[in-house]
């Protein structure tokens, strides 16, 4: 049975998804404040995906984020208010795989929670050999990245978009192609292919030399970068 995390203040809230979610066959945990969610983050390393408040008087969802994306894999949707698009994509940045806005449609977080695990298990299932290009060594199996040989920490989704430039080196892909094959068609907001774009390239790609902007069109990783080993 997959594991949702739930991390909301307003217990209602935290219920009502709560008792949604179970009724669709999932495990819920509960966690009421920032806290208690790192401690069960923690204890459950089998969570299959993190439903995150922004809003919480102790420790915000941003900051959760921010301290587990690194060593949590699993999809992070944040729930957040309507008008506060800022912190969206701040959490975006901090490796958040979706977003909610509150007041929402249960119904249409059922849906999105339903895709995420769906867009997991394929991840999951493919079985595909490394990669090499210039002086990145990508390993779909182990889900690791090194350059020149050391390792380097990416998120799923970071992982997932590397992954697919990789299967598509030296095509210019639109950011529309980009977000359908990474994200998938149920997901609303394309921003977030710029902003894992430039998170890759501030941990792998620094001088860009392999993840090229073809300008009004999108993005392709090139498959002979030039001075390579100067890397």
């Amino acid at each position: 049975m997959e594991k949702i995390l739930i991390v909301d203040d307003d217990k209602e809230i935290a219920l009502l998804i709560s008792d949604t979610l179970t009724d669709e066959g999932y495990e819920c945990l509960l966690a009421f404040n920032g806290q208690h969610a790192l401690t069960l983050i923690k204890d459950n390393p089998d969570i299959s995906l993190i439903l995150l408040d922004i809003m919480m008087p102790d420790v915000d969802g941003l900051e959760i984020c921010r301290k587990i994306r690194n060593t949590v894999s699993c999809p992070i949707i944040f729930v957040t208010a309507k008008n506060r698009t800022y912190d969206t994509m701040l959490g975006f940045e901090m490796g958040a795989d979706d977003y909610i806005s509150k007041p929402f449609v249960v119904e249409e977080l059922v849906a999105r929670v339903k895709a995420h695990l769906r867009r997991e298990k394929r991840n999951l299932l493919k079985k595909n050999s490394a990669m090499t290009i210039g002086n990145i060594h990508i390993d779909p199996e182990s889900y690791e990245v090194s350059v020149k040989g050391k390792v380097v920490e990416l998120s799923t989704r970071e992982f997932q978009l590397l992954y697919y430039l990789f299967e598509n080196a030296g095509k210019v892909l639109s950011k529309e192609q980009i977000f359908s094959a990474v994200w998938g068609t149920d997901f609303s907001d394309i921003g977030t292919v710029a902003v894992n774009i430039k998170n890759l390239r501030d941990k792998i790609d620094q001088e860009n030399r392999y993840i090229k902007t073809v300008w009004g069109v999108g993005y392709k990783l090139v498959r002979y970068p030039e001075n390579e080993n100067e890397y």
